[in-house]
């Protein structure tokens, strides 16, 4: 049967584009390979650039006793410090947050746990459960914290104050939206005025901490998870995106942490690119669970209702 010579040409084409099609595989192939290899020396660099923003601060890495033991239950929790100044030699943590990270359902959830809170301390009279940290670091804080609070914790992350402004301004390099809620100075380093406001990391900073009215810690705590909200939604842009090797490496310099670089990616990769941007926060002492009182030794603490605040832990980190 004889061919019609179109047909002949839509062969030839049809042999032509099927001799070329291993060289296109190839080639998108060798692409892939050198974005990945890019993409690898991008994120590799950014890293190292943002330890190396830490060390010209001089901040010199530490590592501490920590026996948190781990489930392997698809679920991370970390004790998450503020360290605050030294005192006589020691330590102070000026916040103690709790974080979870659910890998499965990829939920990040937030405890902020009153530093005024009167607490058994192991070894220890009775004090605030600050004190935990400035007597045995982050371990004894582990033990108060599961002595009193029944939260098993895994790993402990400490971040100071320079390392918290360098993780601002590196996240939110035009300054992070926050809306003051009143005008604010007192024994916080800056000036803020009420209002809508781009503030950079040192003012994020002292608003965070402020604590000279009449809530006391409790405002300044429900600042900190406003703090937290508001990075978090400049953690989720496109060009905070972009940054996460640098943060990494800002967080892997400038914090005393037990979380190899590996956990650190995971998680951070996890949640940024993956995860549930709603951060559940809860507040520790819980409402109607507690009441104030003062100790010669310990001052003004707040006394609180233990199995009250246990049972509402586990079904904040369990639900």
């Amino acid at each position: 049967m004889q061919e019609f010579p179109e047909n002949k040409q839509v062969k030839t084409v049809r042999r032509r584009k099927l001799k070329k099609m291993p060289f296109i595989i190839l080639g998108i192939i060798l692409i892939l390979i050198l974005a990945s290899f890019l993409t690898y020396r991008y994120a590799k660099n950014s890293y190292q650039d943002g330890i190396q923003l830490a060390i010209d601060h001089g901040k010199k890495p530490r590592k501490f006793e920590f026996n948190g033991t781990i489930k392997n239950d698809a679920k991370i929790n970390v004790l998450i410090l503020g360290q605050d100044r030294m005192v006589d030699g020691n330590a102070r943590t000026d916040s103690i947050m709790v974080a979870q990270y659910d890998y499965l359902n990829k939920r990040m959830k937030v405890i902020s746990v009153m530093r005024d809170i009167y607490a058994e301390i192991p070894g220890y009279r009775n004090y605030k459960i600050n004190t935990a940290y400035s007597l045995g670091g982050p371990e004894l804080l582990r033990k108060t914290l599961k002595k009193n609070l029944g939260i098993d914790i895994e790993y402990y992350a400490i971040i100071d104050f320079k390392g918290f402004e360098s993780m601002v301004d590196e996240i939110a390099p035009n300054g992070l939206p926050i809306d003051v809620e009143k005008d604010m100075s007192d024994a916080i380093g800056v000036s803020l005025k009420k209002g809508l406001h781009n503030l950079k990391g040192k003012e994020v900073l002292g608003y965070a901490r402020f604590r000279h009215d009449d809530e006391g810690d409790f405002g300044r705590v429900r600042r900190q998870q406003q703090v937290i909200k508001a990075l978090k939604k400049e953690m989720t842009s496109f060009s905070a995106v972009t940054k996460t090797p640098k943060l990494a490496g800002i967080a892997r310099g400038y914090v005393d942490t037990n979380l190899d670089d590996p956990a650190i990616f995971k998680t951070g990769a996890s949640f940024i690119l993956r995860g549930d941007k709603d951060v559940k926060t809860l507040v520790v002492p819980i409402k109607d669970s507690y009441f104030q009182n003062s100790y010669p030794e310990a001052g003004a603490v707040l006394e609180i209702d233990k199995e009250k605040n246990k049972a509402a832990i586990q079904k904040f980190l369990n639900e």
